[in-house]
């Protein structure tokens, strides 16, 4: 399997990312993460979506390790700092989900709590489902775990059918476009400085054909599985919804209505926020979850 690298100068002074790079072997792929916070302390795996990569949370790690907890941010692969397999058949729903579970064992971690955001839901969720005894607590901030059960909405079609036309995939314009906010042309670069060609861009493109859209889908029996599980899942569930996301937008009234854990829970809806909300607010998704977490530690 041809596997693409990105040069380390891409990831030179970056706008606002001023951290160390770390890495794991993971079924032969080279793994970035973010590792920052004491090493004793909760454990914030915060997983990002399509098509950014762990940038996307710079703005949150210094508050959650302010707050005292250790904030993990990893790049998937084919995305941010990570290898990037040069095959489109290379990344499957399952072989996402599998290569977090393999990261998360070379990391140890337990009493996690899942931040998860677009394709981060969906592997996130799948990981609780499936390794219930490695997760404290959940939040959701735009996310979701769908079957193919119920289609998309079309602003979600209409995104997939953009990333597989364009000629060219611009990163850093379909991240602005899921913005509130108008990114500074520093912010665009550095979404765009994983990608320093179209061929490093295979699984930008290929996400959107994963998300399971009619009930045959190759993850559909898995994730049916899996919201068995979410739909009795009693410890602390949190959504934390942006109001003007056009893809998941109302989802976590049905998170609050079919997840048992976020009864009681300090939901929040952050304001003048759009699709990628630790972009346009995540100083304040920070605050909320360190809130969250303070409230459930001894959960």
């Amino acid at each position: 399997m041809e596997v693409l690298r990105t040069p380390d100068a891409r990831f030179e002074n970056l706008d606002g990312y001023v951290f160390d790079p770390h890495y794991a072997d993971v079924d032969g792929l080279r793994i970035h993460y973010v590792d920052e916070g004491p090493r004793n302390g909760d454990p914030v795996l915060m997983l990002h979506g399509e098509p950014t990569w762990s940038y996307l949370y710079r703005k949150m790690i210094p508050i959650l390790v302010e707050a005292g907890f250790r904030a993990i941010a990893p790049d998937l692969p084919g995305f941010g700092r990570s290898d990037k397999p040069a095959e489109p058949e290379a990344y499957t729903f399952q072989t996402h989900v599998d290569w977090m579970l393999g990261l998360i064992t070379a990391l140890g971690l337990t009493r996690m709590t899942l931040v998860g955001q677009d394709w981060g839901s969906l592997i996130g969720l799948r990981l609780v489902a499936e390794h219930p005894d490695l997760f404290a607590r959940v939040v959701m901030a735009n996310g979701f775990l769908p079957t193919g059960d119920a289609p998309p909405n079309e602003s979600w079609f209409k995104f997939r059918d953009a990333t597989q036309k364009a000629a060219v995939f611009d990163i850093a314009r379909f991240v602005n476009s899921g913005c509130v906010t108008n990114l500074s042309d520093s912010v665009r670069a550095a979404y765009d400085a994983p990608f320093p060609e179209e061929r490093y861009k295979v699984a930008a493109r290929r996400f959107p054909q994963l998300v399971p859209v009619s009930p045959d889908d190759p993850a559909a029996e898995q994730n049916r599985a899996a919201w068995t599980v979410l739909s009795a899942w009693e410890k602390p569930f949190l959504t934390a919804f942006s109001d003007q996301d056009k893809i998941f937008r109302g989802l976590d009234g049905f998170l609050q209505k079919v997840v048992p854990g976020t009864k009681g829970m300090p939901h929040a809806t952050i304001k003048d926020a759009g699709h990628f909300l630790q972009e346009d607010k995540g100083e304040e998704l920070a605050r909320v979850i360190v809130t969250f977490l303070e409230q459930t530690k001894d959960v």
